[in-house]
């Protein structure tokens, strides 16, 4: 019982403390007269990685690689066969090629250095680094190309801004919303890889399974609301740009960071298997966006089934 409301309690100050983050940052570059576009672009986009970005690190200092990877590689498998599959359920996702051009390159090209980083085995510094340049690039090039090359990602992060913009607050009250939620996340991530770490000693399974599953898909909370919000609504172009986002982050910043801070060994499991999953759902992700083909409703729940087959794998092979 203890463990369930580590996990859970972890959780609720993981995504709340996200939230918080990204409404009171939002805020202060507002006053600053920062644009729209670059908020979505740093701010929302960095802001809304943080309980990803946070539970790996963590994980990272507390010797728990297989948590700290899993939760990358897992979060990324997550987002594409279960949150846009259940996105294609609530509504077709149909996008526009034009507007995923720039993004499929740069998404293949981070899932690729993935998938050569995990069959060199490790993850150190110079590694790190290099990831942590790449999403430096890419954000300055969206931001310099984006008027005249309208992107879906930059489109999603936009509108995920201007919605935290919806009530703006004075600057002081948002610089300390900020620092909450950085407390937050922090304290909700500690809480969560302890308690990831309890159960899998619990059921007997690697920690590297419960952060390709658990970990991943509870730190992919807030974009899985985001996009099925979207579907709803109809927003296809938001609901793909938000998850094509947030993977390409989960590489190149939360991996590069983690990297940076606390190098990493890759566990085996990923590389037997795991990795091979997301860059096949990757492949998958950027067709249905690059052909203009509809994600139709049969489609969203060829996903999820996709998705339940791996992590019933997992779970009766760990």
């Amino acid at each position: 019982m203890e463990t369930c409301l580590a996990i859970a309690g972890g959780f609720v100050l993981l995504i709340g403390g996200g939230e918080m983050l990204v409404r009171g940052a939002v805020s202060v570059a507002r006053a600053l007269k920062v644009t729209p576009l670059l908020i979505g672009l740093t701010l929302v986009g960095f802001g809304t990685s943080a309980p990803e970005l946070v539970t790996s690190v963590v994980a990272a200092l507390e010797g728990s690689p297989g948590i700290a990877a899993g939760n990358i590689v897992g979060s990324n498998i997550a987002n594409i066969l279960l949150v846009l599959g259940l996105a294609a359920l609530v509504h077709p996702l149909g996008i526009d090629p034009k507007g995923f051009r720039r993004d499929a390159l740069w998404l293949m090209a981070a899932s690729l250095a993935l998938l050569a980083l995990v069959l060199w085995g490790d993850m150190d510094r110079p590694s790190g680094i290099a990831l942590i340049a790449a999403i430096v690039v890419y954000v300055v090039r969206v931001a310099r190309s984006e008027p005249a090359e309208p992107d879906v990602t930059a489109t999603a992060r936009q509108a995920r801004g201007g919605k935290a913009l919806s009530q703006p607050l004075r600057p002081g009250l948002a610089v300390l919303l900020a620092g909450a939620g950085i407390a937050a996340t922090i304290l909700g991530a500690r809480l969560l890889v302890s308690g990831a770490i309890e159960l899998a000693r619990l059921l007997a399974v690697s920690e590297t399974v419960i952060g390709l599953t658990i970990v991943a898909v509870g730190t992919s909370l807030p974009e899985m609301v985001t996009s099925l919000v979207a579907a709803y609504r109809r927003q296809a172009d938001i609901a793909y740009g938000n998850i094509v986002g947030s993977n390409i982050y989960n590489i190149l910043f939360i991996l590069g960071v983690t990297a940076t801070v606390q190098p990493i060994p890759i566990p085996v499991q990923i590389a037997r298997l795991d990795i091979w999953v997301m860059v096949a759902a990757t492949g998958l992700l950027v067709f249905f966006g690059r052909s203009g083909f509809s994600l139709t409703r049969w489609e969203g729940a060829a996903f999820v089934a996709t998705y339940a087959a791996y992590v019933w794998y997992l779970a009766t092979h760990a």
